[in-house]
């Protein structure tokens, strides 16, 4: 591993073949060198992008294998907290990594006492659409913040197997997507939540398919929704007393469009700041191989998205009422 890690995924899903898989093959300092799955038929488009590829049927043989340092694990939901702990190497676990904040503790316990690297496959924050954001609020580019709204939705209704749709994978449209419209607020502004103060969720099958939050942090107001029900969009705004900060595609860079950032000041002169190119997916595994190679702190550290599942609990806290 003296010059790149080699890279194992545990699980042959379907965004780990469209999207992982590649990233990893393609990122810089880094090499996909096995795949575990239980059917061979869905280890093949993996074998076909990257010849030579080692195959497992089942999930313990690629973690014994010691020419494997690092993990990628796209495993249902409710699946990644014992992977993670079970892996004894470098692990980068889909989103959400637990169910609850309080779970994150044990996988953060793991980290420091072993020192491997294990962090939760959040990719928006490796992009440089999101930390121009971050960048330009905290120079003051849209004055004090007042309110921040955030939309992100996508309909699967047809799609009754998939684990987004399914409770006993920790499904949910909030565990699946609110995870991008609560984190990335918390990530631009450094701001954690005081209180919800409304949560109004739409279930079908155990799961939520529809919310609308609103929330109220030190210095702004929030309100966001997310949907497995509603035609595909996603939109980000913060607005400010001097100014509107909006980005456009800011959870699917490149799928559902161009990644942009627009500032338009009091006077409505508005500056566009564009990133047609950038991928999140492969600029968070090099993130990931810099950490482990050169011992480079890591962007989005356990702790950040152990936040964001704690204001996830908050919202579902006062569901509950």
């Amino acid at each position: 591993m003296a010059d790149h890690v080699r890279w194992g995924i545990l699980g042959a899903a379907k965004f780990a073949r469209e999207h992982m898989g590649p990233a990893i093959h393609m990122a810089r300092r880094g090499n996909l060198a096995a795949l575990a799955t239980s059917s061979a038929d869905k280890a093949a488009p993996f074998v076909q992008r990257v010849p030579g590829l080692r195959v497992y049927l089942d999930y313990e043989a690629l973690l014994a294998d010691p020419e494997i340092d690092a993990v990628y694990i796209p495993l249902p939901n409710h699946m990644h907290v014992h992977w993670a702990l079970e892996a004894g190497k470098h692990v980068l676990v889909e989103k959400p990594l637990a169910m609850q904040a309080s779970e994150f503790d044990a996988v953060i316990a793991k980290r420091n006492e072993t020192g491997l690297l294990a962090a939760e496959a959040y990719m928006i924050v490796h992009h440089p659409q999101w930390q121009k954001a971050s960048q330009l609020y905290q120079k003051g580019a849209i004055g004090k913040l007042i309110r921040v709204s955030a939309a992100f939705s996508y309909d699967n209704r047809t799609d009754s197997d998939n684990i987004r749709n399914r409770p006993d994978t920790g499904g949910g449209a909030i565990p699946d997507i609110g995870v991008y419209i609560y984190g990335s607020i918390r990530f631009v502004t450094g701001e954690e939540p005081q209180e919800i103060l409304s949560a109004r969720i739409q279930r079908e099958n155990g799961v939520d398919v529809w919310s609308h939050i609103t929330a109220r942090f030190p210095s702004f107001h929030y309100t966001g929704v997310v949907s497995m029900r509603m035609a595909p969009w996603q939109e980000m705004l913060f607005h400010g007393e001097e100014g509107v900060m909006r980005l456009t595609a800011p959870f699917n860079a490149q799928v559902y469009g161009e990644a942009r950032v627009m500032v338009q000041s009091r006077d409505l002169v508005e500056t566009a700041y564009r990133f047609p190119a950038d991928n999140h997916y492969v600029h968070q595994v090099e993130a990931f191989n810099v950490s482990v190679l050169d011992g480079a702190a890591y962007p989005c550290p356990l702790e950040f998205s152990r936040g964001t599942q704690a204001m996830i609990d908050m919202v579902w806290a006062k569901e509950r009422g």
